[in-house]
């Protein structure tokens, strides 16, 4: 389906859709998980340590698809929709693996993910009515910030979980390249207080999505 020749209303319909995919748990993967690994054994708190912080990822990734959806949806651009949208496929295939890694921990997704989605769908769409430049220059930003978030998780994870730091090491490498893409299309270097009011609201997400 190409997005870029669809009517508004098309457009809005298929957002819902992929809203209720997203926040439902029903995310589908283009690609197999990178986590090829045999299953290690971990101690209890261990594996309630890496399901904490893998539902910590997966949250990161609903409000991932909630920001690309509110910004293509009022992008001004035909071209720069079709980058957010082309991003957010990456991203769907990272939703689905953190998903599938926390069945695999015998854990579950955030209680708090309709709530997460409505808010990032929110800033996305107010970045993108700013302007096609200062959206992607949001996404820049956005993703750097994803990048040094997985690197932390990778320090943290238990040494063990071999899978799960396979998923985070292929996101990690996918997030600096959605970074790298949206710079060289024009992302805007957003005001100083924006980046510390984002890794204050990233901060409190974090918190509250490895216990909720």
């Amino acid at each position: 389906m190409d997005i870029r020749r669809l009517s508004k209303f098309d457009r809005a319909l298929s957002g819902i859709e992929r809203a209720l995919g997203t926040v439902s748990g029903a995310a589908v993967e283009s690609r197999p998980s990178p986590a090829t690994q045999p299953e290690s054994h971990l101690e209890e708190t261990q594996r309630r340590h890496a399901a904490g912080l893998m539902r910590v990822n997966h949250t990161g990734e609903v409000c991932a698809q909630a920001l690309y959806d509110g910004q293509a949806a009022l992008a001004r651009d035909d071209a720069t929709r079709a980058h957010l949208h082309a991003a957010a496929v990456e991203e769907t295939d990272h939703l689905a693996w953190c998903a599938q890694r926390l069945r695999e921990l015998d854990d579950r997704p955030s209680w708090l993910n309709p709530l997460w989605y409505a808010g990032s769908f929110a800033i996305g769409a107010l970045a993108a009515a700013i302007g096609d430049r200062w959206s992607l220059g949001f996404v820049v930003e956005t993703e750097r910030q994803v990048e040094a978030h997985l690197h932390e998780h990778l320090r943290r994870l238990p040494e063990s979980d071999a899978r799960s730091r396979a998923i985070l090491q292929t996101m990690q490498a996918e997030e600096a390249r959605h970074a790298s893409n949206a710079q060289a299309r024009g992302g805007a270097e957003l005001p100083r207080p924006i980046p510390q009011l984002m890794r204050f609201a990233s901060t409190v997400m974090k918190a509250v999505a490895y216990r909720l």
